[in-house]
């Protein structure tokens, strides 16, 4: 007996064939959906242009560091030397999720972004962006008062703003005005990054963690409103103390993480201050939480420890040169 099947859907089955249709297109709309977040990237700016430090290899870097995760596409806007192409220099913030600041005019100070483009960054930040202090950037512009508000602590003189050191206990001690020292630091040393307060960036990360041949920031100073300090440091090579070593800023809706971390020098080349796999996730981890207000990037199992710090081959960033 030949039994011969409707390749139609009957009355009866027509209910049920929809619904199959409906589940098979919600699968396939849910899927693609999903492919197109991970295929999104985070958009970063990063200004640069003039430091006394060595601000083309600090942004080939961390441009590097950024664009390895494959969670972020990173452009560059570097401010024009000519005084006049300066003055007439805007970038749009606005298309951007993260801005890096990585500019520095501590010595000299008649270098500054135009009116027009501090102005630009101030709304940016207040509307909801994120933006990164890059090491010096926080020795930068003494004159910008909402900059002081932005960055929270900088390279500041003795008389400006207020100080923080924490103690044995992890408390925070102020400095007013005048009270204790200007900004400076001692030589650089393999520093124990020791862990304040928990946060989405360092999440998972140990109580403590070694990183290489850094800067301890003593008596950073500054407007230190809104702030909440992440991480500190015993400052071995000076003065014996505890001070920050990262700490964000809330600055109207938007936020700002700042840092001594990412120390590069003229006539280094990719220094193991940058090759330690703390720095590196850390950079990562914040860009993505400024951008976003949370972290997915995980912690490497390379991630240093309170008694070994590790360090990422040279040839890693050279190579791709």
């Amino acid at each position: 007996m030949t039994v011969t099947r409707n390749l139609f859907p009957t009355r009866e089955s027509i209910p049920y064939f929809y619904r199959l249709v409906f589940i098979l297109l919600f699968f396939f709309l849910f899927s693609t959906k999903i492919q197109a977040q991970k295929n999104e990237s985070i958009s970063v700016l990063i200004v640069d242009g003039f430091s006394n430090h060595d601000w083309k290899q600090t942004t080939a870097v961390t441009k590097w560091i950024l664009e390895e995760s494959d969670l972020f596409k990173v452009d560059i806007s570097t401010v024009p030397a000519d005084s006049a192409a300066r003055m007439a220099w805007l970038p749009s913030f606005d298309n951007y999720d993260v801005i890096i600041q990585n500019t520095n005019n501590i010595q000299n100070k008649k270098i500054k972004w135009p009116l027009e483009a501090e102005k630009a960054l101030e709304g940016y930040v207040k509307n909801g962006g994120g933006l990164y202090i890059l090491h010096s950037a926080n020795n930068a512009f003494s004159h910008w008062k909402e900059y002081d508000e932005m960055i929270g602590l900088g390279w500041r003189s003795q008389d400006v703003g207020t100080s923080l050191e924490i103690d044995t206990s992890g408390n925070i001690l102020r400095y007013g005005p005048g009270e204790g020292k200007g900004t400076g630091h001692g030589e650089r040393f393999n520093a124990l990054v020791q862990i304040l307060n928990r946060h989405p960036i360092n999440e998972g990360y140990p109580e403590a963690w070694q990183t290489v041949n850094t800067e301890v920031y003593y008596f950073p100073r500054g407007d230190a409103k809104k702030l909440e300090v992440l991480s500190y440091a015993y400052d071995s090579t000076s003065t014996q103390k505890m001070w920050p070593v990262e700490w964000v800023v809330e600055y109207g809706k938007g936020k700002v993480y700042n840092s001594s971390l990412g120390h590069l020098w003229e006539g280094e080349t990719y220094p193991p201050a940058y090759q330690c796999a703390g720095y590196q996730t850390t950079v990562v981890r914040v860009a993505e939480w400024l951008a976003t207000g949370r972290v997915t990037f995980p912690v490497p199992s390379d991630f240093p420890t309170a008694s070994t710090p590790s360090l990422r081959a040279n040839e890693d960033f050279l190579n791709q040169e």
